[in-house]
């Protein structure tokens, strides 16, 4: 049986690493016989942020490259060479910092290095939307609406989701655990034995709305 460990959540108010989440239910007697890591996108876009492109002129040793100056937050200046058609200054576009891994639709990944190209130091990279698996777009770079935050990291703009699922090997005699809300009554008897008292909820339907009745 799979749990999602964020749905779990919705059911238990804990903040606990993974790992000892699957100790507690195994003590329990709901077997953890794994863990998989799940990303919408992979990668999770760490690294990745919102900036705006403050200058952009012709690369003075290459036709088909511009330098420009990119502020990425707190008046934070990077200079990134960019080979994309559609790079203008004024523009909000997603940033890969120095460090960064990208992840492309190809299935190939590199990490972003300050370097130089063609004599130019190039601090960054601005991304287009194959190069962060938004989209298959490679026509040029992705410009963001006018009214998006400098700074903020992209797995928040696109509200990416990170989660962990976790195998359960449940035996028959154990119907009562074939659902979220059953291994979370399990969890939270676990921490109680703990010495840890942590509070049991169905989540909200408040939201919830009916289109017609």
């Amino acid at each position: 049986m799979k749990i999602s460990y964020g749905w779990l959540k919705d059911y238990l108010d804990v903040e606990l690493p993974v790992d000892r989440v699957s100790e507690i239910l195994t003590d329990t007697g709901l077997e953890v016989e794994g863990v998989e890591e799940f990303e919408t996108i992979k990668g999770g876009l760490k690294g990745v942020v919102v900036g705006q492109v403050k200058s952009c002129i012709q690369h003075p040793n290459a036709d088909k490259l511009k330098c420009t100056t990119v502020e990425v937050a707190n008046g934070e200046i990077l200079s990134i060479v960019c080979g994309a058609p559609n790079v203008a200054e004024g523009q909000k576009v997603l940033v890969a910092t120095v460090g960064t891994t990208i992840y492309l639709n190809s299935g190939e990944s590199f990490k972003i290095k300050k370097s130089k190209i063609r004599g130019e130091v190039s601090e960054g990279m601005i991304c287009a939307e194959d190069e962060l698996g938004l989209g298959d777009s490679h026509d040029g770079i992705m410009v963001l609406p006018e009214e998006s935050e400098i700074g903020m990291a992209a797995s928040k703009l696109f509200s990416i989701e990170n989660d962990a699922v976790i195998e359960i090997g449940l035996t028959p005699n154990r119907t009562d655990a074939m659902c979220h809300y059953g291994v979370a009554r399990d969890l939270r008897a676990g921490l109680l034995r703990k010495g840890e008292n942590h509070t049991i909820q169905l989540p909200s339907v408040s939201t919830f709305k009916v289109d017609n009745n």
